[in-house]
């Protein structure tokens, strides 16, 4: 990695006490940016935070001002805000439905989003533009009958993505989503057996994290990049609905 990549920038990464967002917060410290490392899970957070020399924010992503807080606390400390990485996220488990679970699934996954978009605009605004990258998932791509609940929310986040990014576009915000395949973390514990029985490989998280790179440097917005196991990340090429007399 190039040295110095991210000095000038400071970066948001929510879900950043363990798994996927631990390992971004880190990729973007050791790139030379000031990082805010924002989860609910205080203390392996504020371990993350003193290892890469960021700061730590309790952040409940389902509570707006949490967010609201994250992104202040980057001005506060740092100066201002280039990078925000919306990556909290968490699968339904248990069987059968449960109404708590499945608000608890569309709080964190969906609503940790749209309210993470809308605290870290200000700051972004002020900074003349910046970045955001939205972590969906393929199985906002597809179906995923063993969590439907988890689908429909990164679905969910697929469309708001492309549907919001054309609104702040003009501002120099770049709006973009991540759809990684399940990758090795302990969010997938309760089905790696049904992962294996479906023959879907198991990304390494470096992967997803290069990935990231990838999305974070590339010029487009509103696009949705897919990773699989032995696939280079790519956006997905949506098509358009016809038309009614087509």
């Amino acid at each position: 990695m190039e040295n110095g990549k991210y000095s000038d920038k400071v970066a948001l990464v929510t879900g950043a006490a363990n798994g996927i967002g631990a390992a971004i917060a880190r990729r973007l410290a050791d790139g030379g940016a000031q990082v805010v490392v924002a989860d609910f899970v205080a203390e392996r957070g504020e371990a993350v935070a003193e290892d890469i020399g960021g700061v730590f924010v309790p952040c409940d992503v389902r509570i707006p001002s949490d967010s609201r807080m994250a992104a202040q606390t980057a001005v506060a400390r740092f100066g201002g805000l280039d990078i925000a990485v919306l990556n909290a996220g968490v699968v339904t488990g248990g069987d059968g439905f449960d109404a708590d679970r499945y608000r608890r699934v569309v709080a964190t996954n969906l609503d940790g989003v749209v309210y993470g978009i809308e605290a870290v605009l200000p700051a972004l605004r002020a900074r003349g533009g910046g970045s955001i990258v939205a972590m969906a998932s393929l199985a906002g791509l597809m179906p995923v009958p063993f969590d439907p609940v988890y689908g429909a929310t990164k679905a969910a986040v697929v469309n708001y993505v492309r549907s919001y990014a054309p609104l702040v576009a003009g501002e120099g915000i770049r709006l973009n989503a991540l759809c990684p395949g399940f990758a090795e973390t302990p969010i997938i514990d309760g089905f790696r057996g049904v992962i294996h029985d479906l023959g879907m490989p198991i990304l390494e998280v470096s992967d997803v994290v290069d990935a990231f790179e990838v999305v974070l440097h590339s010029t487009g917005i509103g696009e949705c990049w897919q990773l699989q196991v032995g696939v280079p990340a790519e956006p997905v090429a949506f098509g358009a609905p016809r038309s009614a007399g087509g």
